[in-house]
């Protein structure tokens, strides 16, 4: 592939020009790249094995976790495409790019999406993982999530023609919303959410409407952490403790638990350092009780992940989520490096940039063994989709809002007028990004099926069926 089509990166923000002007030049960028290009994909002839690219992501995880990382991954090709983001960033970097750059989510499929608490009790729609976040071609975002949809789509049975439907309006959607956002000033973008209740209101399946309204009001009216500590825990003397739910729930040994306690109580303490006052008064009322190691998610299985216990002198408890914080995987296939040396600070920094309302209590921290980490509550009214009931309307409809949600992330750390300039107001962009959509589940089939062939040989532990 020709290196001008894949790096012609300048982040060509200038808030001096009109929009119109912005927009003419986003229009002439397609002259070096036409849009038609995004819709290859071709695996060149070096391309890495995708297995040994699963082994080298799990170097430094906790080995007797990854046997759970793997049997997750056996489930389907989706489950797969979530755990392997590690993959697609290398072909991803194989790909044409128009050079514009802005804040990545990095890890950007559809699970990644769903509504949630802001600390003002609105219920929103948006983006919710952040670990890969990282500075780089907005084109990966959307492929990611446009590839997601027709590899969940075939999951679900839809035919090839419904899964290409499903990308084609995540990407049209995000073509529409980015030119609204392109009339927009930058203070307006940045107020900019989306309302989670009228988003519901917009389908026209009354069935899944009634559905997902009653999902809302019971998390509107879920006190996470007091339902959280009556289900998750125990009392021992005067300390509350964590239930353990092995393999996916546990604590340290006993003979190591002491001294995991002690560094854990540092490492709260470097974790406060990391909130703004306001958040360090409020949770300065709350004691440290427990820790336990927690297995979440695909792609994240087998790194340092828990949940930590805080206990107000009046029995008011707080649940908090750690998570380790490693390396995004774009970053190797991106020339600007990081200016976060702190990877939990990058993630919590761009999450903050991307996100329309971030949790209050979103900080970084780091332990003894010099590994970093980032904290949030552990649920706050969270409204996860739910794929094995949706139809192929409701699916294409979960398609316009990802894309959406996406589109108004993008458009707070990048130039909408730029990027609305180079798709245009047409189909063609959307329609090449479905194309490659296709192919790229395709693509991500024969990985799947390598990856088994793999455990059948011994390569990858699996845990028993669980």
């Amino acid at each position: 592939m020709n290196d001008e089509l894949k790096d012609n990166s300048e982040n060509i923000f200038d808030p001096v020009s009109s929009k119109a002007e912005r927009f003419a030049r986003g229009n002439e960028i397609r002259k070096n790249v036409p849009r038609s290009v995004h819709q290859e994909w071709k695996p060149s002839v070096n391309r890495r094995d995708p297995v040994e690219i699963l082994i080298e992501s799990s170097i430094g995880r906790i080995e007797t976790l990854l046997p759970i990382r793997y049997r997750r991954m056996m489930e389907s090709p989706f489950a797969f495409f979530r755990g392997s983001a590690a993959i697609m960033a290398a072909d991803l970097a194989e790909t044409p790019n128009s050079g514009i750059d802005l804040q990545l989510c990095g890890d950007c499929h559809l699970m990644n999406f769903g509504g949630f608490a802001t600390p003002e009790r609105k219920l929103v729609f948006d983006i919710n993982d952040f670990d890969e976040t990282y500075p780089g071609p907005w084109e990966w975002d959307l492929k990611r999530l446009c590839a997601s949809f027709a590899i969940a789509g075939r999951w679900r049975d839809f035919s090839n023609k419904n899964c290409k439907e499903f990308a084609w309006h995540a990407a049209d959607s995000y073509k529409r919303h980015m030119l609204d956002y392109s009339k927009l000033s930058a203070l307006q973008i940045w107020y900019a959410d989306i309302d989670l209740s009228e988003l519901i209101e917009m389908g026209k399946d009354e069935e899944i409407k009634k559905f997902h309204q009653k999902r809302i009001k019971k998390a509107s009216e879920y006190t996470a952490h007091e339902k959280e500590f009556a289900k998750m825990t125990y009392h021992e003397g005067p300390r509350a403790r964590i239930k353990d739910d092995p393999p996916l729930i546990y604590h340290p040994t006993v003979r190591e638990e002491e001294i995991v306690l002690k560094a854990a109580e540092k490492a709260h303490t470097q974790y406060m350092k990391s909130l703004p006052d306001d958040k360090k008064i409020l949770l300065s009322r709350y004691k440290l009780h427990d820790i336990a190691i927690k297995v979440v998610g695909v792609g994240s299985v087998g790194t340092m992940c828990g949940i930590s216990l805080l206990m107000s002198a009046t029995g008011e408890p707080i649940f908090l989520q750690f998570k380790e914080a490693r390396k995004s995987v774009l970053e190797p296939y991106l020339k600007n490096k990081s200016k976060y040396t702190h990877q939990g600070e990058r993630i919590v920094i761009g999450q903050k940039l991307m996100q329309s309302a971030s949790d209050m209590f979103l900080g970084w921290t780091s332990d003894d063994l010099n590994r970093f980490f980032y904290i949030r509550q552990l649920r706050d009214a969270k409204v996860k989709p739910v794929l094995e009931i949706m139809k192929a309307e409701n699916m294409a409809d979960y398609a316009k809002a990802c894309g959406w949600a996406l589109a108004r992330a993008h458009a707070r750390s990048g130039d909408p007028s730029l990027l609305s300039g180079y798709i245009g107001k047409g189909n063609e962009f959307a329609n090449a990004i479905a194309k490659f959509s296709i192919l790229y589940a395709d693509q991500n089939e024969a990985d799947y099926h390598k990856m088994l062939r793999a455990i059948k040989e011994g390569k990858l532990p699996i845990a028993p069926e669980m």
